[in-house]
């Protein structure tokens, strides 16, 4: 029988919310661009059932800390900010990568500008760091607070590394697979990890949280892949972006990276070249399209993505003794992996 997740899923929302406790009037659009990201509210600040992610980091969190042993009640503050944490990075990446949309939205960047969305962003991660110390008042050891801050505070600067190394890759001719997988460890595996080993730190893993942090790392690896898949041939309805958007944005992602590295090695100049100018007609997109298939590049993805997943649930068997949190793990990485949007 299938772990449900609601009960975590509600506490996590009911935490969440509490957060968002608006000072005074004068600062209600200032909470409520927050909540607008966060899906509670339309643009006139009015409650609405807006899409709001798959809330996977603070999952992961809150089951790793019922896996290794402990209350997962006691790392909601944890799962609230690494939730949040999350989601201070897409406000600034819509910004970076001039996205007007997320989530079938418009983006914050888009509604109130670029200011109020860097604010907003930077507002964000603030409460994420003070949700975090919320673990003192459950509870938590001293120590192990200070090993989740410590944790939290690394893979914060990760995923500004991995977000610098994926803006300079728009830049650059050649980017090589092994740059690429760097990326991707700190724009996406880090904050996966450190979701893992500091949920199971909470439950009292101690250094066996480490295995967790393993499981973590790897379906990150398997996530970010299955993101590049989708963000070339993912279907529009089921993304909320448009078809082939990676392409029109020349992103070097790992199916682009692939097929260059195949055409280059059969001097086959075409991929380079189109890569080496604005991407905007169909037929431009269509010839990208066929030097990918030309290149395996999907099969390729699709191949790597696996690799991590089984790597993934691997260590996952190895941290954990069965119970029915590491079954929920378990499912959902494999659900993240054959996600379609």
């Amino acid at each position: 029988m299938a772990h449900d997740l609601r009960p975590y899923l509600d506490a996590l929302e009911a935490t969440l919310r509490g957060i968002f406790v608006t000072p005074s009037p004068e600062l209600d659009i200032f909470y409520g661009m927050m909540r607008y990201h966060l899906g509670w509210v339309d643009e006139s600040f009015q409650p609405v059932a807006a899409p709001r992610g798959k809330r996977v980091r603070p999952l992961i969190c809150l089951l790793s800390c019922e896996a290794a042993g402990g209350n997962w009640h006691t790392a909601l503050p944890l799962a609230a900010g690494l939730e949040l944490i999350h989601n201070f990075s897409l406000l600034h990446d819509d910004i970076e990568d001039a996205s007007r949309t997320r989530r079938h939205r418009p983006t914050v960047w888009a509604l109130w500008g670029v200011p109020q969305a860097i604010n907003t962003g930077d507002a964000m991660f603030s409460l994420a760091r003070r949700a975090v110390l919320g673990l003192a008042d459950a509870g938590v050891p001293e120590p192990v607070v200070l090993d989740v801050v410590r944790c939290i505070e690394d893979t914060s600067l990760a995923l500004c590394q991995g977000q610098h190394l994926d803006i300079a890759f728009e830049s650059r001719a050649q980017v090589s697979l092994d740059s690429y997988m760097r990326m991707i460890e700190g724009k996406t595996a880090a904050l996966l990890a450190c979701a893992a080993e500091t949920g199971a730190l909470v439950g009292g893993a101690g250094e066996a949280a480490t295995g967790f942090r393993s499981f973590g790392h790897e379906l990150g690896l398997a996530f970010q892949i299955i993101d590049d898949i989708l963000g070339i041939w993912g279907d529009p309805a089921v993304t909320g972006k448009p078809v082939a958007d990676d392409i029109r944005s020349r992103k070097k992602t790992l199916p682009i990276l692939y097929a260059q590295e195949q055409l280059k090695s059969r001097g086959d100049p075409r991929l380079a070249e189109l890569f080496s100018r604005p991407i905007r007609r169909k037929a431009d997109i269509e010839a990208v399209l066929d030097c990918l298939e030309e290149a395996g590049a999907r099969q390729h993805a699709e191949t790597l993505a696996s690799l991590h997943t089984e790597r993934a649930l691997a260590a996952l068997e190895s941290a954990a003794p069965p119970s029915p949190a590491r079954e929920a793990l378990r499912d959902l990485a494999l659900r993240l992996v054959a996600r379609e949007g």
